[in-house]
């Protein structure tokens, strides 16, 4: 399981051994195939960055169940009008369009499933489907499988499992496949969402130290992204959203990453020897400074689900 979506209990990777069926129609033609930038430029031009490297930095991005397991551990409730509207998906025509909404309502599921919403993943797992078959990926969603488990409010963790594995599975079969511009618009807007998720918290939550903590730690990752998408820089659609996210990196010139070096600890876990990292990091972020962030995010996401 890639590192994006690691973060899941241990009774989801030692138990609900589902596999995710061949439901829904995955050869479906997208409505408009139309990247002026497919990944076979690669073969003719230098990347500024190395597809192996590329691949590295998506696998890195912050999980949309490990944010929404930060929102819930802070004891923040759950809230409806965080997230996208599913009506909106028929709308949306373009290749570019579908997989950035796609990794929108990803995260927003993660968000769903976390707090055990299942009368509204429904809604949310039918616009993925629709999605999905018009990138051509919606094999990897067993539609049916997770829309009982819902429906019956029937075992979270194997609907997590579930709903987990099929993005990962779909976004590794888009990076074997000559696709990683479509993976790489998937990952931005799950990250995007993340972050919209967490800044909305952090508004009406100032307190929550922990969640205005991983909006400051998301700066290194930000730049990272940002060297994914300009591979495809060529591409209007792609330039535009750049600029938005660079935006977005703008505001964070002001967040102050330090790290303390801290001594290895041997412990003992399940009678083995295990040797735990304490090294520590601080990110210094004013109130001002993460109002500008928030913004930001805001501003972008409502570009995307706005398209």
């Amino acid at each position: 399981m890639n590192r994006k979506f690691q973060f899941l209990f241990g009774t989801l990777l030692a138990g609900s051994l589902l596999l995710v069926g061949c439901q829904g129609d995955g050869n479906k033609s997208s409505k408009s195939d139309d990247f002026s930038i497919p990944d076979s430029i690669f073969d003719n031009k230098p990347l500024m960055i190395s597809k192996d490297a590329m691949n590295d930095i998506i696998e890195n991005l912050s999980s949309p169940i490990e944010m929404a397991a930060l929102l819930k551990s802070a004891g923040v409730p759950f809230q409806q009008k965080y997230l996208a509207p599913t009506n909106r998906v028929d709308g949306l025509t373009t290749n570019f369009e579908q997989a950035l909404n796609l990794g929108v309502y990803g995260c927003d599921l993660g968000y769903l499933n976390m707090y055990e919403k299942t009368g509204s993943i429904i809604n949310s797992m039918t616009a993925i489907k629709n999605l999905a078959n018009a990138l051509r990926i919606g094999q990897f969603f067993d539609f049916n499988t997770i829309k009982r488990l819902a429906t019956n409010n029937e075992n979270i963790d194997s609907l997590m499992y579930i709903s987990v594995s099929a993005f990962n599975n779909m976004d590794e079969y888009l990076r074997e496949n000559n696709r990683s511009n479509i993976s790489a618009l998937l990952m931005t807007g799950m990250w995007l969402e993340g972050m919209y998720l967490a800044g909305q918290v952090a508004k009406e939550s100032p307190n929550a130290s922990d969640i205005i903590e991983r909006i400051g730690d998301q700066k290194l990752v930000l730049n990272d992204l940002i060297l994914v998408l300009k591979n495809y820089k060529s591409d209007p659609s792609f330039a535009k959203l750049i600029k938005e996210i660079e935006l977005i990196k703008k505001e964070y010139e002001n967040v102050r990453i330090t790290y303390e070096m801290g001594e290895p600890e041997a412990k003992e876990i399940d009678g083995m020897l295990v040797i735990i990292q304490t090294d520590k990091q601080n990110v210094e972020i004013s109130n001002e400074t993460l109002g500008k962030i928030i913004s930001a995010i805001e501003n972008a996401r409502s570009m995307i689900i706005n398209l």
